[in-house]
């Protein structure tokens, strides 16, 4: 089997990637990460499920990324990372780091993403796969060191109190 795209190709397709997830964790504006994938993108959320397009992609991100947990995640770098020349995909491992709740702690969960590349600079296909209970326990952790400190918003309160029954 000939690779169709080059692993130089990929590697930079997925710096580009990741660059534009860095440069929206920071500005909190999606579109231009929904922008790299194709029109006809199958986005697999294990939690949440399928969706199919840019036009289902974009509110579920968005809708994710403005509510707590999503809202308290910093930044989401690859900390490793699988080219896979064959398929044309990146396996890599993602970190969710949850903002500083005041005293420098480091709180977060990984999940494992597999993005399949169209060429010109787009991904097909992403699946993302996670144990949600792990997400749930970060995010209550966050939530009671935030308590602890006094930087406990009321959107992150409410959520503790609507999962856990408290935090």
């Amino acid at each position: 089997m000939t690779a169709k795209f080059s692993r130089a190709e990929l590697a930079a397709a997925f710096e580009t990637f990741e660059q534009t997830v860095a440069q929206a964790a920071a500005s909190k504006d999606w579109d231009a990460w929904v922008g790299h994938y194709t029109p006809d993108v199958t986005y697999v959320e294990h939690a949440m499920g399928t969706m199919h397009g840019r036009d289902e992609v974009r509110p579920w991100i968005r809708q994710t990324m403005s509510t707590f947990p999503g809202s308290h995640m910093t930044e989401f770098p690859a900390l490793w990372t699988v080219i896979d020349e064959d398929t044309g995909r990146i396996i890599c491992e993602l970190d969710n780091p949850m903002r500083d709740p005041g005293d420098g702690t480091i709180i977060s969960a990984t999940n494992i993403s597999i993005v399949t590349y169209a060429g010109d600079g787009l991904w097909s296909r992403q699946e993302d796969i996670y144990n949600p209970m792990r997400f749930v326990s970060a995010a209550m952790k966050w939530c009671k060191k935030a308590r602890e400190l006094g930087t406990l918003d009321d959107e992150a309160a409410a959520w503790a109190l609507e999962i856990g029954g408290a935090a």
